[in-house]
């Protein structure tokens, strides 16, 4: 394989440098670390700590334990908890939350549950397709390409984003929860999605051989086609296979039937719900290291070939909190990522940047802004929930936010409290309906996007 020009670069500069004796760690060097780390009563303390608890339980800031304040000025409407357990779903069961109070609201439904598991069995399946054709598409090109490299390093999660909610729903449609319940699969993917991702690969490999051996088009999507029968096999053994139609009761606050009718999953969807998610609807972002009042879109990151990349508007964070706040005024709650274990103190349900005192533990400084964390690979978006509070000032200004979160009951009835400060700083996506967006921001949807590779370290799939 023929050397870069940067690697040869680099090849030279180490050997130089070890040559003169340089850029290793040497016995003076240690010798300085022992000298400046002088084990004084106060560090064999520490040490004595930290040996025997957690940092996070020495480092628990305790004056930002009291007076927490769980009243919220605006609040959407919404009832029940939900648990996406050892899976990667939260992208998924955020979506539905959303579709949920919005459903209870207008319904005015006393319970509402929508079935995870039927949209991650077609979500599951429309990935091994993409991957599949995707293979197929980029035949011609070296196993070293860094599209086709990234493919086969990324065949399958159970992660996703919204988009994988537009394009799901939107085909698929919804069922209830009582009509395509949970598997032991569904609450804990990782040795199906291992299976699974095993099995694309190994199919992958002979479609580029077929590929390679002169197949045409029309036999190798015969032979995937061949393939996805045996995933759809899989995936109907560990989750069940989605009901075509079914009969629902609605019900009552007292639990009295109100009507018992037949669905399809899709007539179900517009019964109750409705929405355009594709057309309606627009991800936002707050990623400083990119220009602001900009349109990007991400290569390949979609949840089904026919789908759509996921596009988003870069704008400061000021403006995405006006919307929100919009959207919470109205009583619409809206999909929401962040960097959900940054400062977390999950006994409380709190996100706080001072719920920790690292600096002072270790006596040392973390000074990086959000920007130089995302260049550093320090911080990213990595799970999505459910927006749906806001406390306001006199001045109208956001104090903290809340939302509802799928990891089952706990502090705050299944839901997180963020400080103002904390969503400035580990905040990254939220999708509003375009109707509450400002004249600045809806202005830039008339761009053409600017297109960045699936291999960007900011859009890695929530979880």
């Amino acid at each position: 394989m023929k050397k870069s020009a940067l690697f040869i670069g680099l090849s030279v500069s180490w050997l130089a440098a070890v040559a003169q004796g340089q850029g290793g760690i040497s016995q003076s060097d240690i010798d300085g670390f022992r000298a400046a780390y002088a084990a004084t009563p106060g560090t064999k303390a520490i040490h004595n700590a930290l040996a025997n608890n957690a940092i996070n339980a020495l480092a628990l800031n305790h004056e930002n334990l009291n007076n927490l304040d769980t009243h919220f000025s605006h609040r959407v409407p919404s009832k029940g908890i939900t648990n996406q357990r050892s899976s990667g779903r939260c992208w998924l069961f955020t979506g539905l939350n959303v579709l949920r109070a919005q459903a209870m609201t207008e319904h005015k439904l006393p319970k509402l549950e929508l079935s995870q598991s039927y949209n991650f069995f077609w979500d599951q399946l429309e990935k091994s397709n993409l991957f599949l054709q995707g293979v197929i598409d980029t035949a011609s090109k070296p196993f070293e390409d860094r599209t086709v490299d990234w493919l086969f390093a990324n065949p399958l999660s159970d992660g996703g984003q919204y988009t994988g909610i537009a394009d799901n729903l939107m085909k698929y449609g919804v069922v209830p929860i009582e009509v395509m319940g949970e598997t032991a699969s569904s609450k804990s993917t990782s040795t199906m999605r291992n299976l699974l991702q095993l099995r694309l690969r190994e199919d992958g490999l002979e479609l580029r051989r077929l590929a390679s051996e002169g197949k045409n088009s029309d036999q190798l999507l015969s032979r995937k086609k061949e393939m996805l029968t045996q995933i759809y096999r899989i995936l109907a053994l560990n989750l069940g296979e989605p009901p075509v139609e079914f009969t629902w009761t609605r019900r009552d606050s007292d639990g009295m039937a109100v009507d018992t009718k037949a669905y399809t999953p899709q007539s179900f969807y517009k019964t109750y719900f409705g929405n355009d998610l594709k057309n309606d609807y627009v991800m936002l972002m707050n990623d400083p290291t990119r220009e602001y009042y900009k349109l990007y879109e991400i290569e390949y990151d979609r949840h089904g070939y026919d789908g759509y990349n996921w596009t988003y508007v870069n704008l400061p964070i000021e403006d995405i909190k006006q919307m929100a706040i919009a959207s919470i005024k109205d009583g619409k709650a809206m999909y929401f990522s962040c960097d959900v274990g940054k400062f977390i103190n999950k006994d409380l349900g709190l996100l706080d940047e001072n719920n920790y005192d690292y600096g002072s533990l270790f006596d040392t400084k973390f000074g990086m802004n959000k920007a130089d964390r995302i260049r550093t690979h320090s911080s990213a978006s990595s799970h999505a929930m459910t927006l749906v509070a806001v406390d306001l000032d006199q001045k109208d200004k956001p104090k903290k936010w809340m939302v509802e979160n799928s990891w089952g009951s706990g502090a705050n009835d299944g839901h997180l409290i963020m400080t103002d400060k904390w969503f400035d700083e580990y905040m990254f996506r939220l999708v509003v309906d375009k109707k509450y967006l400002t004249p600045k921001a809806s202005k830039v949807l008339t761009q053409q996007p600017t297109l960045l590779p699936p291999w960007d370290p900011m859009f890695a799939p929530e979880e």
